[in-house]
């Protein structure tokens, strides 16, 4: 099996989104005659599958506001939440499943046995494609057929940040009628507490190139037959990063169509209602009702909205420029850009 790390330069790269690049890079390009596997942590971020909703999936305000990175898979899936404390192993396998259905048993056993030595002796595959330790899970899996290869991956969950975790996949926003795939959320555990005293202490950049030396069957990754990515490779990977995952269009602009309603008082103003229909993250229609006293037709308001992105700054600066007091009696722009996204 040959190593390719996420490493450019020498140094090792955490940028979310980096990971899938890298990935999808790889698959379509290199060709080593051999299985590879790709090791990788990151930095914070929520990766969600192809097919959900961002806004019913993810805290989208959290997430702004703890520099946690949102990405979305090139596959289905649910909504996982990463970061240094969970560390990731993708796969690409020449040799395909002797099972008519994808193989995740054989996927797992070598990892199974690994964290069995270091301690964890509870660790069992559970349902289809997970890991749990006492019934509790540290490791989802995802497996597809590409081309003549098998493409696989899993994490896992050294160390979970149950706060952060929590509060990036509870939704913000409520009410929304939306075809995506939702997450099926599962009670999760950190592996550290269960490996044996001498493993207790490990970082977890110690513990991620532990697991992947004895994946490959080495003391450690300098002893491991390794394809290093090049500069041209990098820049391809670059590319695939700009133009896709840490690309709006398609984290965003790629959510299911859905519709939502709001409402809203303001104390001296008057109540609000807002009802919206989003299409690839932009506003396709929206109506205002309410109780508040204007002058002019809220349909200005309304039209002004409508093609805009359903983000913060996009929606600020239409309405921050537009002089509100004729429609509303009062300039509310925060107020109701708040309102849209609550």
């Amino acid at each position: 099996m040959i190593l390719i790390q996420m490493k450019r330069d020498g140094k090792m790269v955490y940028t979310p989104g980096v990971d899938m690049a890298m990935q999808e890079y790889v698959r379509k390009n290199i060709f080593l005659g051999d299985d590879v596997i790709m090791p990788y942590t990151t930095d914070a971020q929520v990766q969600m599958g192809r097919y959900q909703n961002a806004f019913k999936e993810v805290n989208m305000d959290y997430l702004e506001s703890n520099d946690i990175a949102l990405v979305r898979r090139e596959t289905g899936g649910g909504a996982i939440y990463l970061d240094r404390g969970n560390t990731s192993f993708c796969f690409l396998t020449n040799e395909k499943s002797n099972d008519t259905d994808l193989n995740f048993k054989k996927l797992y056993e070598p990892v199974i046995e690994i964290l069995h030595d270091l301690g964890a002796d509870e660790v069992e595959l559970s349902g289809r494609n997970d890991l749990v330790l006492n019934g509790q899970k540290i490791s989802g899996a995802a497996m597809s057929v590409d081309g003549d290869r098998i493409y696989a991956g899993y994490s896992l969950q050294l160390d979970v940040d149950v706060d952060s975790m929590s509060h990036a996949l509870t939704p913000n926003r409520k009410k929304i009628e939306s075809k995506g795939i939702d997450s099926v959320r599962s009670r999760v555990e950190s592996i550290r507490p269960h490996l044996d005293l001498e493993y207790q202490n490990l970082s977890p950049k110690e513990f991620h190139d532990l697991i992947g030396a004895r994946l490959l069957g080495v003391d450690s990754y300098e002893e491991a037959e390794e394809y290093v990515l090049t500069q041209e490779d990098w820049q391809a990977i670059d590319k695939i990063c700009e133009e896709k995952y840490l690309n709006w269009d398609w984290v965003q602009g790629q959510n299911p169509k859905y519709s939502f309603q709001r409402d809203l008082r303001l104390e001296g103003i008057g109540t609000f209602e807002i009802e919206a229909d989003i299409s690839k993250g932009r506003i396709k229609d929206i109506k205002i009702f309410g109780d508040f006293f204007g002058s002019e037709s809220i349909s200005d308001v309304e039209n002004a909205l409508i093609g805009t992105r359903e983000h913060r700054e996009d929606l600020m600066d239409v309405l921050s420029k537009m002089d509100l007091k004729p429609y509303f009696n009062a300039q509310i722009d925060q107020e109701l850009v708040d309102l849209i996204l609550s």
